[in-house]
């Protein structure tokens, strides 16, 4: 992804060195020192893309900036753990030391895992969290999609892992590589923007020739199972959050069950909760419309 095709989004490509680079876009935001800062966190195989329809839409009230984690994005491995718990940390670098000052967080999918645990341990970083269909752990009565759970299997298997990525390459155009994405996380992947798919195909071309890619993906996607599969301890990390939070899930989201994200609000009644009937997992990219005035509506009311 080039400055010049983030700028057809009204974004500007930066690096910051954080014990490596770390690549992440800047949107702007209004001529006001008042006016918030909004952190935008991807999830897994994410990156800034992911949104590229949002930021638009937010930057006449807030000044918005989307991070690359270690190992997606233009932010590539460099021998860095790709983990959770590891992009918890480079997040909350981030913040401290290139951002400045405390922000409204916005995570979705393993962005909003991080997002969570990063706002229980730091709570002076943040001011409010945004929730966007994130990892949530399994309860019972909640029936995961079968594909799912068992390419999440696959990849958990040592050795496996690497050839299953490969095998869903093998073969494919990378049109096809982001049709079969975005098949997976949207309802209806026929409303995704051709501009969004022509960039997605560009990042795809960019990260060919980057060593390590796979491991970091794998690395990452583990790293979400053992957290979930630690519920009581991720549940107890809501539970510590003391600014407002506010979650939000489509009904028709594969990756995560709209049943987590309701049992999610129950344990947690003081967060604001909203369905999108008809969403996938990528509700900003499905409907940015929707989520840009839900989320200022949330943030206005505050």
């Amino acid at each position: 992804m080039t400055a010049m095709s983030v700028a057809n989004w009204g974004g500007t490509s930066r690096y910051a060195d954080l014990d490596g680079q770390v690549h992440y876009v800047d949107f702007g935001g209004p001529d006001d020192p008042d006016a918030p800062t909004v952190v935008l966190v991807h999830g897994l195989g994410g990156s800034h893309l992911n949104w590229c329809l949002l930021a638009p839409r937010l930057v006449g009230h807030a000044h918005v900036v989307a991070v690359d984690l270690a190992g997606f994005g233009l932010t590539h491995p460099e021998g860095r753990r790709t983990t959770v718990a590891a992009n918890a940390r480079l997040l909350d670098r981030f913040l401290r030391e290139v951002v400045g000052k405390p922000v409204v967080l916005v995570g979705n999918s393993m962005g909003g895992m991080i997002s969570i645990l990063h706002t229980a341990a730091n709570p002076d970083t943040v001011t409010a969290l945004a929730l966007v269909d994130p990892a949530l752990p399994l309860v019972f009565g909640v029936r995961p999609d079968p594909l799912v759970m068992s390419t999440f299997f696959l990849y958990a298997l040592p050795g496996l892992g690497e050839r299953v990525l490969a095998k869903a390459r093998s073969g494919q155009t990378p049109r096809q590589q982001v049709k079969q994405v975005m098949n997976l996380v949207c309802a209806d992947s026929k409303v995704v923007p051709e501009e969004l798919i022509l960039a997605s195909m560009s990042l795809i071309e960019q990260r060919a020739e980057v060593p390590g890619l796979d491991t970091a993906f794998l690395a990452a996607a583990k790293s979400i199972v053992l957290v979930n599969a630690r519920r009581g301890a991720y549940w107890r990390a809501m539970k510590n959050i003391r600014v407002p939070v506010f979650l939000m899930t489509g009904d028709k989201d594969r990756l995560v069950p709209v049943g987590s994200a309701k049992a999610t609000a129950a344990r947690n009644p003081g967060w604001r909760f909203d369905v999108f009937e008809g969403i996938g997992h990528v509700p900003q990219i499905e409907v940015p419309d929707v989520v840009a005035d839900r989320l200022l509506d949330w943030l206005g009311s505050r």
